[in-house]
């Protein structure tokens, strides 16, 4: 399932630029891929690597709208290849770990672009006892 899966993503017009310039090597990835699968579903333990950071590597070209389709892909192939209720489960999972690496991805930069402010603010502050700042 894994495999057909990618092999969409692959061949989609928006997904499959981004995914194809950001692995070298396919049947690797793959591998990696059916490892993280067997560890979310079947808590296997062969996944052994940081999904956030990997992701992070290519956020100048990934957007929310890539997430939805690539959620999309994903719908249609468990639809395709699995019974109902191994389909629903899939998908659950899927969309939960979507979210957490949007959240990863698009929040939580903010969240330290932010904090950063206000400790530049709060150094300042220090450095120029007496004046107030606005």
């Amino acid at each position: 399932m894994v495999e057909e899966f990618y092999a969409r993503v692959r061949a989609d017009p928006a997904l499959g630029p981004i995914f194809n310039d950001a692995i070298d090597d396919w049947p690797e990835h793959l591998g990696k891929l059916t490892a993280f699968w067997s560890s979310v579903m079947l808590t296997s333990g062969r996944y052994k690597g940081q999904p956030v950071p990997a992701h992070l590597k290519h956020k100048a070209r990934i957007t929310p709208a890539l997430f939805e389709r690539w959620f999309a892909l994903w719908v249609q192939t468990t639809n395709d290849r699995m019974t109902p209720e191994a389909a629903a489960a899939l998908q659950a999972k899927a969309r939960r770990i979507a979210e957490s690496l949007q959240l990863a991805m698009f929040f939580q930069l903010e969240e330290r672009s932010a904090a950063s402010v206000a400790n530049a603010e709060r150094k300042d502050a220090i450095e120029r006892p007496g004046q107030t700042h606005g």
